[in-house]
């Protein structure tokens, strides 16, 4: 079945995105990609770059000790925390009022998706500079406005969003980085360990250096897929809709199939 008979067969359940392309940034394949979605946690490859950078120009070091808390500014003003019944990354928890590297905490953030570890890489780059990779590579569409579980931020309308194509734009320039910093950006995303989306639609071992993200009504994945056999293609798709979560993460595992079994001859896929 091929992705636009995928996407038929959900029509009216909601909004979904797909852009499919090479690492040369073109698409082969598009549906939606342009439509923003509420980003979840696909925010967190931009706050990756954004550390990265600032790590680069000498502002931050990977091993500089960051002390864990829970209080943040909120970009409504006042204060917030992460919401610990809603954070699916239980480590970082533990180590609350210890100091640990910039680098634990950004691991965390990409491989297991920590919500707390988010925030304190945020705190530590700024909301703006993780929004500026965005305006960078994207349309203007996606933005990165606050942190996770800012509720105060949330009920002023002040949210964070993304596109497929941006998604996509932000992983191209991952793809095609490089420098020792998309290196380490590309082993983070490899080492993702929430597969049940574009993972689990490739053979098991195959390389695939992504970022998804989830939250009520929300799946997303984005990321770089590399055959043995084939060029590294890439292959974002956001889902805002009214099916159960595992139907979601099936329709993108059934999305990205489709992709691999046309990896010789993208451009052919429908």
């Amino acid at each position: 079945m091929g992705i636009a008979d995928l996407l038929a067969g959900v029509a009216g359940r909601g909004d979904f995105g797909v852009w499919l392309g090479r690492l040369d940034g073109h698409p082969v394949f598009t549906h939606a990609a342009d439509r923003a979605h509420y980003s979840a946690s696909t925010m967190k490859l931009p706050v990756a770059i954004a550390m990265t950078r600032k790590v680069d120009s000498g502002e931050l070091a990977l091993d500089q000790p960051v002390t864990v808390h829970n209080d943040f500014a909120s970009a409504a003003g006042g204060r917030f925390g992460v919401n610990p019944a809603e954070d699916e990354a239980p480590n970082t928890w533990t180590k609350m009022g210890e100091q640990v590297p910039l680098t634990w905490l950004t691991t965390e953030m990409i491989t297991v998706s920590s919500n707390l570890a988010t925030n304190l890489v945020l705190e530590q780059t700024g909301v703006d500079a993780a929004n500026a990779v965005l305006a960078e590579y994207g349309s203007g569409q996606s933005v990165i406005r606050r942190g996770i579980d800012d509720t105060a931020a949330q009920r002023a309308r002040i949210s964070n969003l993304m596109s497929p194509a941006d998604l996509a734009a932000v992983l191209v320039a991952v793809g095609n980085d490089k420098s020792p910093s998309g290196e380490y950006v590309r082993d983070l995303l490899a080492g993702n360990t929430w597969n049940g989306e574009i993972p689990a639609g490739v053979p098991a071992g195959t390389r695939v250096e992504h970022k998804n993200g989830w939250d009520t009504g929300i799946r997303h994945d984005g990321g770089i897929v590399r055959p043995d056999d084939a060029e590294a293609f890439v292959l974002t798709v956001c889902t805002t809709s009214d099916l159960p979560d595992q139907d979601a993460s099936r329709l993108i595992a059934e999305i990205a199939a489709a992709a691999w079994d046309h990896r010789h001859d993208l451009e052919a896929v429908r």
